[in-house]
């Protein structure tokens, strides 16, 4: 069968990326790695011997970045519902963590240690219809941050991926209902013509 101009206009564009490329080179699972390198550079919010929660982790990107930045004394856990190839210093939990039995997995992995960072590059399956797609992935970042709530230590970060559209302003002032300082960043490696953008939460408030 053969490909649309979109997808093979999107095919081109992904084999000329030079975050593709990089992510090659640098043995990064995906080019995503850079988006979350990005914000870490400015906000310098994951660091050595930190505990970091990466939701929607597959296929490991930000959680390769994550293990490299907290170190051997740091810590990751990592969930999806989708499998992802194991990786030294990642704990991974498959399964959907809104479900009790891969909740208290994620929880037994806590261990009662507050997390200092919660990290979700999470997306939802792409329907082709906006406003259900704009509605599931708010519904997404709805439940990060739901779940950061409840295992962030007090001071904690919260880093989380969203799209501009219905939902997205009353989303961001909830967000500063929680945290002391809210920033949105749109790093390099997220590309331009994508409604994306990243919220990054500060000074967990409890």
């Amino acid at each position: 069968m053969a490909r649309s101009k979109s997808s093979n206009r999107w095919l081109d564009e992904h084999v000329n990326d030079p975050f593709v490329k990089q992510a090659q080179v640098d043995g990064y699972r995906s080019r995503a790695s850079y988006k979350l390198l990005g914000i870490n550079e400015k906000d310098k919010l994951i660091r050595s011997g930190m505990r970091v929660l990466d939701l929607g982790a597959a296929p490991g990107g930000w959680s390769q970045v994550a293990s490299k930045l907290v170190g051997d004394k740091g810590q990751v856990i990592a969930s999806d519902i989708l499998p992802m190839d194991s990786m030294a210093g990642v704990s991974f939990i498959q399964g959907d963590f809104t479900e009790d039995s891969v909740f208290d997995a994620i929880m037994q992995e806590i261990d009662g240690k507050p997390i200092d960072v919660v990290i979700s590059d999470m997306a939802p399956n792409i329907s082709g219809i906006a406003s259900a797609d704009q509605a599931a992935s708010i519904y997404l970042v709805e439940l990060a941050l739901d779940m950061a709530c409840q295992v962030l230590k007090p001071k904690g970060s919260f880093i989380a991926k969203v799209f501009q559209g219905e939902g997205y302003e009353a989303y961001v002032k909830t967000l500063k209902q929680h945290f002391k300082q809210v920033i949105i960043r749109k790093p390099d490696a997220s590309r331009s013509r994508s409604r994306e953008v990243f919220v990054v939460g500060k000074e967990f408030l409890g």
